[in-house]
């Protein structure tokens, strides 16, 4: 049985948001970092991660509205979990692919779904970019065809890394972290979906994250970066 119901999908969904909106987010916060002409020439892309399978079906192109403002749900945030206290910017990176790759529409709500997510966002406006990652989730009407199909998904995180180029920046310029200590990760896994009668299907996943990490707090996330494959 295929499923005819749109997943939560990083791959898929958000791929419709602007490039550019989120390229110059990215860029604001890792040009301190990168050497800018290298940067914005890797830094691009319409989206993140492999394309769905078959098992998965395309979200509509409707997005949500890129100013869409976390509600605050009552009770809590549902099945979405807390934001760790890891103050590793790989270990986070991870967490937080993990989170974004799971959701189950059983038991929580859009607005908590958008009010968990946004829990684990960093405070400083300047670095946090809402739009890539609230984009990542389905509009009410998608939301609400997904629930009556008690659609939900569960994620392995296989492996994170520093890409490449984030690397040779940074040992080009160490000094240069400290500007806003936003770290570049992209992060590999697995997502498992599940819904009504059975259905069930599986992609693998790839996303690249950046992490704000300042001395002496937890991490937190600042955006979903453009696709970084190295």
């Amino acid at each position: 049985m295929r499923n005819r119901f749109p997943s939560l999908s990083l791959s898929s969904y958000g791929a419709g948001w602007s490039a550019n909106r989120r390229i110059a987010i990215v860029a604001s916060v890792v040009a301190v970092l990168l050497a800018l002409a290298a940067a914005v020439a890797l830094l691009t892309g319409s989206g993140n991660g492999h394309q769905a399978p078959d098992a998965a079906t395309p979200a509509p192109a409707d997005s949500p509205s890129s100013s869409e403002a976390a509600p605050k749900p009552s009770p809590g945030s549902g099945s979405v979990p807390k934001p760790p206290q890891i103050a590793e910017p790989v270990a986070y990176a991870k967490a937080a692919a993990q989170m974004l790759w799971s959701y189950d529409t059983r038991d929580t709500s859009r607005d908590q779904q958008l009010a968990g997510m946004r829990a684990w966002m960093t405070a400083e406006p300047k670095y946090a970019d809402w739009a890539s990652v609230s984009g990542q989730v389905p509009d009410p009407v998608l939301w609400s065809r997904m629930a009556d199909q008690d659609q939900h998904a569960t994620a392995s995180v296989t492996e994170g890394h520093y890409p490449s180029a984030f690397k040779a920046a940074l040992a080009e310029d160490p000094s240069a972290i400290t500007e806003a200590y936003i770290y570049v990760v992209t992060v590999n896994g697995k997502q498992q979906i599940a819904w009504k009668k059975g259905g069930s299907g599986a992609e693998e996943r790839a996303v690249t994250l950046a992490v704000q990490c300042l001395p002496d707090h937890d991490c937190a996330l600042a955006a979903i970066a453009p696709s970084v494959t190295q």
